[in-house]
């Protein structure tokens, strides 16, 4: 094999990706790094807010803690009851979709974006994620490009979804595997 070229990285062109002007990106990169990005801003009301400025669809009740990094917001809708927690980062370069209710929590990580490893060139690939309502991305799990994670699905501590998840299923795992149903106590009343 030694001798052989595989990647010629010199061949890279994805100048068919345009998320958008220079000038919005650029200064919602500087409204990332102040509000978003850094700890020492802690208030979270004024954060759907600027999403919305910045053309997220954001619904109401939406809580974004501190060090989350959100690539493009012309990208993302947050629907109703959303909780994201320290250290998320909405890395898309497509459509990510967080449905009501959901909860995606510390350092976890959705990816919109990869690269062809069987194209010389390497391209660029991007897919859209919808997270359904009431679905549970847990600390440090990574949700990759064009999954769809079903209502009330739960993907584990330190998960890797690389595939769809069922709705009320438990994925564990790298590649995350379900495991088990999630099941709803009666509320006693």
């Amino acid at each position: 094999m030694a001798g052989k070229e595989y990647i010629d990285k010199s061949l890279f062109d994805n100048s068919w990706y345009k998320p958008g002007p220079i000038w919005k990106r650029t200064l919602w990169y500087f409204t990332n790094i102040i509000f978003f990005l850094n700890p020492m801003f802690p208030f979270t009301s004024v954060k759907p807010f600027l999403l919305r400025l910045y053309g997220a669809k954001v619904g109401k009740r939406c809580l974004i803690k501190p060090n989350v990094n959100i690539k493009y917001p012309w990208f993302l809708t947050i629907g109703d009851y959303v909780s994201i927690g320290e250290g998320v980062w909405i890395d898309n370069l497509a459509q990510v979709t967080l449905e009501d209710q959901v909860t995606i929590s510390q350092g976890a990580l959705l990816l919109t974006g990869n690269h062809n490893y069987k194209a010389k060139s390497f391209d660029l690939m991007i897919g859209e994620i919808h997270i359904s309502r009431g679905a549970w991305i847990c600390a440090r799990s990574i949700v990759g490009p064009g999954i769809e994670v079903g209502e009330y699905a739960v993907v584990g501590l330190g998960a890797v979804a690389n595939e769809n998840c069922e709705a009320f299923g438990i994925y564990l795992g790298n590649p995350a595997t379900r495991v088990n149903t999630r099941r709803f106590e009666e509320s006693e009343e």
